[in-house]
Parts: structure tokens; sequence; C-alpha cells
């Protein structure tokens, strides 16, 4: 009979035999267990430490540490109270069978029974536990052999108690007087869980030892050492009660008789009281431990909450930075905005009272050149007139009558600039008025003739809307501004295209250049004051800024795409206005 298999279950196995551990061993894992095996209970109790199984099997009779007393070592500590024990024994008799499973063992299973009925007893015990994954954490119980100090002036009694107190599973340690005893408990490193005194020696003052013992264990407990239990020992017959009056006050914890019989009842009830003794600080440092462990637990959920507040703390204060540079870098850039307008406000002005000035300077004395010019024009045609033909007087008259007509032709054009600037200048018709589109571009192609001379050609297709609504300086400021650019940017011979065009109800002025065109990386930020890519002294970058501005005030748009011929198209974009 074979069953699932159970692949997933851990078995500690404790027998001290090699041959039954071998093929019990053998049969489990056959049934699809994993086996780990272990002679003696305190090897058993050590591996606990380190990993804890889904189940124990242990023999009832082992050498040192009986089946039931591992039991009880389990039913103490927290991690292995619940950890299911069978008890096996090749003894019979239902006294072997209750001194087992009171104990704490789950079930008792003589070895002769058959193989099958022992495994149904195993998965039984498996199923009614809960499964604990293997990997979680605190998978390991904290195991440790009870320290007893056994001080005794009789040999024989010394052997006699560490092998009684030694088949309990105790560690011993055996003194034959006070200097022994009190180097054994001063000694560094391991510390005593129970010291056992012979009240009745004749090598030393028992109770003067009992004395000093508590007045170490006193001094120990205050400076942060664990405790230990103080037992004094004394036969039947010498337990007076002044004795046992002397030996409470000196400090012992318990008083206990001994028997010279190896046999004798009060050797049981000797090591059933240091049994309870041992049990009961077990518990209590079981109980610190988990105290202990409750109170890290705290501390480290207390941590985790601070840490998350820190957090919170931080981020919010780093969403509270990052809003402070938003708004700083709002603010430098309305910062730069407005110095541009100012720059740009400034320059017109100055641009403004310049050209006015000089068009007012050249103005007055061509007005005088060309009233003197028709006097000079007229009187030479007189004189001309009066001379007979073919005389060389005439012939010198009708070359400085052409000459002076030629003047007349270069005043005009003289003229017609002064009117372009007077026309540019006139900042005072800031509000929006009705303006000539192909006029107002004309002007501007005269005022920066210079820049184009003959090496750009212009071309003008004049589709859009000859009359819009805008202000007639600020659209003649963009204008120039972006021809000007064009112009700069051919560096040899080239061509500038001027468009007009209407598109849903939008003014639309096209400017394209065959220039090296303005790269892709660059186009969202030619916009920006002061940025230019113009060798330094040559440019203040202002002036795409200032034509950007003036387009946004027009509730406009201005933008930059490649142009058909390879160069920049700058489009100007603005919304149509009732006249």
């Amino acid at each position: 009979m074979t069953g699932s298999p159970a692949s997933s279950s851990r078995i500690l196995l404790v027998e001290d035999s090699e041959t039954q551990a071998l093929q019990l061993r053998l049969f489990l894992e056959r049934n699809g267990f994993a086996v780990t095996r272990h002679a003696t209970a305190e090897a058993a109790l050590e591996a606990m430490n380190h990993g804890l199984p889904d189940l124990v099997v242990a023999d009832y009779h082992l050498p040192g540490m009986n089946g039931d007393e591992l039991t009880r070592q389990m039913r103490l500590a927290m991690r292995t109270r619940a950890t299911p024990v069978l008890m096996l024994t090749e003894a019979s008799g239902r006294d072997i069978e209750r001194q087992g499973l009171e104990s704490g063992a789950d079930a008792y299973v003589p070895k002769s029974a058959d193989r099958d009925l022992l495994l149904l007893r195993i998965r039984a015990l498996l199923r009614e536990r809960a499964a604990v994954p293997a990997d979680e954490p605190g998978r390991t119980a904290n195991f440790r052999r009870a320290r007893i100090l056994v001080v005794d002036g009789s040999a024989t009694f010394r052997a006699y108690l560490s092998a009684l107190l030694g088949q309990e599973g105790h560690e011993v340690v055996a003194a034959d007087g006070p200097d022994q005893a009190m180097a054994a408990l001063e000694a560094p490193g391991k510390h005593f869980d129970c010291v056992t005194v012979d009240l009745l020696g004749t090598g030393f003052d028992a109770i003067a030892l009992c004395r000093r013992i508590d007045a170490l264990r006193v001094a120990a407990t205050g400076a942060g050492a664990p405790g230990f239990s103080l037992v004094g020992i004394g036969s039947a017959a010498s337990s007076s009660k002044d004795l046992l009056v002397e030996a409470f006050s000196a400090g012992a914890d318990d008083v206990v008789t001994k028997d010279v019989s190896p046999r004798g009842a009060d050797a049981d009830l000797l090591a059933i009281r240091v049994r309870t003794l041992v049990r009961r600080k077990l518990l209590e440092e079981d109980d610190r431990r988990v105290a202990d462990e409750v109170r890290r637990h705290a501390l480290a959920a207390e941590r985790a909450k601070a840490e998350a507040t820190a957090a919170e703390a931080k981020a919010a204060l780093a969403g509270a930075l990052a809003q402070a540079n938003h708004d700083l870098e709002q603010a430098n850039h309305r910062l730069k905005d407005t110095q541009a307008k100012l720059v740009q406000a400034a320059k017109m002005a100055s641009l403004g009272e310049l050209v006015a000035g000089i068009a007012h300077e050249i103005n007055n004395p061509l007005a005088f050149i060309l009233a003197h010019q028709g006097t000079v024009e007229r009187l030479i045609g007189e004189v001309a007139g009066a001379v007979p033909e073919g005389d060389p007087s005439r012939r010198a008259l009708d070359k400085a009558r052409d000459r002076v007509g030629s003047m007349r032709l270069g005043l005009s054009r003289i003229q017609d600039l002064v009117v372009n600037l007077r026309k540019f200048s006139r900042l005072d018709e800031g509000e929006m008025q009705t303006v000539n589109v192909p006029d107002a571009i004309e002007n501007v192609l005269a005022l920066i003739q210079h820049k184009l001379g003959t090496r750009i050609a212009v071309r003008k297709e004049f589709a859009g809307a000859p009359e819009i609504r805008c202000s007639p300086a600020l659209l003649n400021q963009v204008v120039m501004n972006i021809l000007g650019n064009a112009a700069d940017a051919i560096p040899h011979e080239g061509t500038i295209t001027i468009e007009t065009a209407i598109r849903d109800d939008h003014d639309v002025i096209r400017i394209c250049d065959t220039g090296p065109g303005v790269p892709e990386d660059l186009r969202e930020r030619i916009f920006e004051p002061f940025f230019t890519t113009k060798p330094v002294g040559s440019g203040t970058g202002l002036g795409l800024a200032i034509a950007y501005s003036v387009v946004q005030a027009h509730s406009g748009q201005l933008s930059v795409e490649s142009s058909p011929e390879g160069g920049a198209c700058f489009v100007i974009s603005i919304p149509r206005r009732a006249a």
C-alpha cells in the first residue's frame, strides 16, 4: 500500500539503531517523504535550530534524553508546539503508551506494527496539520540543553547525580567544593540554568556557599545576565525545619532529599524538581524572546512608517521644488518677453525718431532743390528756344536741359524714399488700421534694398487680400525682420519669395528664401529672445523674438518650415478682422 506521494513533507527520524533507522528511512523515502535521521534527541533538537520538519518520528528509548523528554522540549518551544510527533517503541504496555502520550506525543505506534498502518498514521497526522511553506520566515526553533552545576563533596553522588540529570537531556558540570563551584559560575561564556548544592557535605559550609552563589546570582542578574535556580539537597533524616529555614534564607529556591539507593523514589523526585525549575526558566526565556520579537516587529513597523512618512515628505518637497522651478522658469520666460518688448519699444521709438528726423531734414532741401530745378529747366528751355538751330550754343543748352531732366528723376526717387521713411516711422498709428499689404511690403523692400543689392532677386505673388486690418508700423517691423534675416542667410546669390493668401479666415504672408534653412532641432528655439545662430557681434537674437511677439499680439501665429527651394519659409498667419 503506497498511496499518493508526499514529496513536500519533511520527516525528522530520531532512532539510535542503525539497522532499524535504515529500514524505516528507506520505507518512508519510497513513499515520497524527505527523511533526515539523527541518533539522539539532543542532535535532533540542535537540527531543529536550523530548520523545522513537518513531522517527527522518534523512538521512545534513546541514549541520554528519552523520546518523551524530546517531546516535552518541543512542546515548550513556540515554533514546535504544533509539530506532530509520532512515538515508536519496541516495548508494549499501556504504561509506556500513556507516558509517551502524556509527554505531548500525538500518536503511539509499536515498532512491530504493520508498516502500512505506520504509513497511514503518518499521513493522517500530516493531514491534520496545515502545511507550512518550507521557505516561510522563522522556520527554525531555538532549542538548547539546560546547563546544571552539581556541587557535592562525594564523588559517588556527583557521578550519580550527573548521570541522573544527564538522562533528562541536561548538560551537567560537577564540582567537589566551593572553589570549583565559584570558578565555574564566574567563568565567561555559557551560563547555568540550575545549581544543586549538597547541604550535608562535610568538606565545606553548604549554607555559606549558598549565600555566595545567591550574591553572585543577584549581581549577575542586575548586570543583565540570565538568572538560575538554586536547589539544596539533603536527606530525609536530616531535613529538619531549621535546615530548611537556613537553606531558604541563604537563597535556595527548593530543597529536596536524595536517597542513597540509585533506585530510590527521592532520585525521581529530584529529577522532577530540577526538570520543573529548568522548564519554567526555559519558558520564561521563550516568553522574553517572543516579547523581543514583538518589540522588534513593532519597531520595524514604526521605522517603516517613519520611512514612509519621510518618503512622502520628500516627495512633497520634491513636488514643491518642481513647482517652484516651474514658476521660476515661467517668471524667467515672462521676464525675457518683457525685456524683448521693452527692447522692441525702445528700438522702434528710437528708429521712428531717427527716421522721422532724417526724413524731415532731407525733405526741406529736397523741396528747395525741386522748386529750383523746375525754374532752371524752364529758363534753359526759353534760352534754347531763342538760339537758332545749328548754333553750337544750342547744342550745349539742349544737353544741359537733358541733364536737368535727369536730375528731376533722381530727385523724384529721393522724394519717394522720404515718403517711405515717413510711412515707416508712423509709430503713433499703433491702433488697428486698414493697411495695404503690397504697399507695406514695397516700403520695407525699399528700406532694405542695400542688403538685397543685385545678388538677391525678390519674387512677389500677391494672391491674398490687398488690405488687412492690423497695426501698420508693427507689420512693417515683422516683415523687415524676416526679410533681413533671409537676406543674411543667403551667402551668395539667391531668391526671396513673398506670397500672400487667404486660408481659413486668416490672412497669410509667406516669406521663403534659398538659404541653408533652419535645422529641425533649432526650430523650437529660434523664436526665443537673445537666441541667434549668427556669429558673435552680428546679431542680438531679438529680431525673430520681436516678430513672434508682434504676431501673437495680433492673435496670430508665426511658424517656420522648410522651403520648397531648400531654404527656410516663415509663415505669418493673422485672423481676418472686419474693417
